[in-house]
């Protein structure tokens, strides 16, 4: 057997039904905490055009977008993925050397499931593959030292789980996955410079050409057998030598997946932490800041923080405020919080956050990026005007996977989030939906996806509002 026609049998035998009963649970956690996470980007500017395209396209309805509507499973896969990206608040997973986010997968899982008929438990077998194939890939075979997108591993995944979900042959989801891991070899000029819509835009059309190879597969097309090891396949040409045995892999990877509690890049999660402990002490006041150092590690010095991948003091729009960790910082001091609605245009580019941001320094710690990824370390200094320092420093978060999100946390995220899109009986329907997915059909979740609204209400309500308010503070 050829290493993808190994990892394909890995795939066709894969039985969610296996997973511990923690993982099952957090599997289902990171479904709803991605479907709020789309929900509350519907009626964003790129997520209207791409709609629009997809209406002006047209094509046989074989799956259902979020939101209402329906096309084609690569079109719709496309559509819920771009969802699920917009406000990059999903989870991710970091490995030494890469960062993912594995729910990147659910618009490919979703759609592909819905096309075929499937039942809801099929959906999880065929996310559960997605994490496991996404992470370990990322584990053994990072890429983004050398120039290339973490979704170069997601197009072998995304394509697993549209196979899975589809039920495909062990010799068809070879080939889907062949297909799609050839053809989508991305660069990291995705997230470096002046950000494009395209940095959230990436992964979706991953998720809608793996959908499109399991289809392609589904019909007898095939795909290079030695993607990996070949003649100037994916080892020589890329990410160099590797093993999986994937005989021995299990669907566990989800426990190691981490879920975001402020609306940022992953690397930030824990220095907004240390930023919000400062604002709560006493003597604080943001508007007698001096200056704000920070210490971090290695990964979110260089990706976000000033490093390798670029000045990250030039902000102007969404892309370029949620991966720029000065930004970060100086919003989440000045408002108390980092949610969608510090992500406006006018709060992007308001005179306070811009001036304060200039006045932060980050440095990395070299003892830190020893410590990263199993923790996340951040060391935050706030000098005062009339040198009063306050310092706090944090290793994790809630949400990371020291201290993981429940079923309850995972709830009220999904309901501020949603809640100016869907009623409270919508989401009550949703949530126990996703809660008891493998006694459905998936498509008694899509059809209930279809009935959220596109536009905000102007009055929305949530039990949490303060933590996730979509309004600019």
């Amino acid at each position: 057997m050829t290493e993808v026609q190994e990892l394909a049998a890995f795939v066709h035998q894969a039985d969610s039904a296996r997973m511990s009963a923690a993982a099952r649970e957090q599997l289902k956690i990171h479904v709803l905490d991605t479907l709020g996470v789309a929900i509350g980007a519907l009626d964003a500017e790129p997520i209207s055009s791409i709609r629009g395209l997809l209406e002006d396209l047209g094509g046989t309805e074989q799956a259902t977008m979020i939101g209402g509507g329906k096309s084609t499973a690569e079109r719709v896969a496309f559509f819920n993925s771009a969802l699920s990206r917009y406000l990059d608040f999903m989870d991710s997973y970091l490995a030494p050397k890469e960062t993912n986010h594995p729910s990147d997968n659910l618009g490919a899982a979703l759609a592909a499931a819905e096309m075929a008929g499937a039942s809801g438990k099929t959906f999880l077998d065929a996310l559960a593959v997605a994490y496991q194939v996404h992470t370990r890939l990322s584990d053994v075979a990072p890429v983004r030292d050398k120039g290339f997108d973490h979704t170069t591993q997601g197009a072998y995944a995304a394509a697993a789980s549209a196979a899975k979900a589809m039920g495909l042959t062990a010799e068809q989801t070879a080939n889907a996955i062949a297909m799609a891991g050839t053809a989508n070899n991305a660069l990291r000029v995705t997230r470096t410079g002046d950000l494009s819509h395209w940095k959230g835009l990436a992964y979706p059309h991953v998720a809608k050409e793996g959908t499109w190879s399991a289809l392609l597969a589904s019909r007898g097309i095939t795909g290079p057998a030695q993607v990996f090891e070949g003649n100037k396949g994916f080892k020589e040409t890329i990410a160099g030598d590797f093993s999986i045995d994937w005989s021995v892999e299990d669907l566990e990877s989800v426990l190691r997946t981490i879920i975001k509690k402020h609306n940022a890049e992953i690397h930030s999660q824990s220095a907004l932490e240390a930023a919000l402990d400062i604002r709560s002490q006493e003597g604080f006041d943001a508007a007698k800041v001096g200056s704000v150092r920070l210490r971090t590690f290695d990964v979110a010095w260089n990706i976000i923080g000033g490093g390798e991948e670029g000045d990250k003091r030039n902000i102007t729009t969404k892309e370029e405020a949620d991966h720029s960790l000065p930004w970060m910082l100086a919003v989440a001091l000045l408002d108390g919080e980092a949610t969608p609605g510090q992500y406006t245009p006018e709060r992007i580019v308001a005179r306070d956050v811009q001036d304060l941001m200039g006045r932060v320094e980050i440095s990395e710690d070299p003892e830190f990026s020893r410590r990263f990824p199993q923790h996340m370390p951040a060391d935050l200094e706030v000098i005062l005007a009339d040198g009063t320092r306050l310092h706090s420093a944090r290793d994790s978060y809630q949400g990371f996977h020291d201290d993981p999100l429940d079923w309850e946390g995972a709830r009220e995220k999904f309901d501020a989030l949603a809640a100016p899109f869907a009623s409270h009986e919508l989401r009550d329907s949703i949530a126990e939906t996703v809660h008891t997915i493998d006694e459905h059909q998936v498509s008694d979740l899509t059809v209930l996806l279809a009935q959220v609204g596109t536009r905000r209400s102007s009055t929305p309500s949530s039990p949490n509002r303060r933590e996730f308010s979509q309004e600019t503070a």
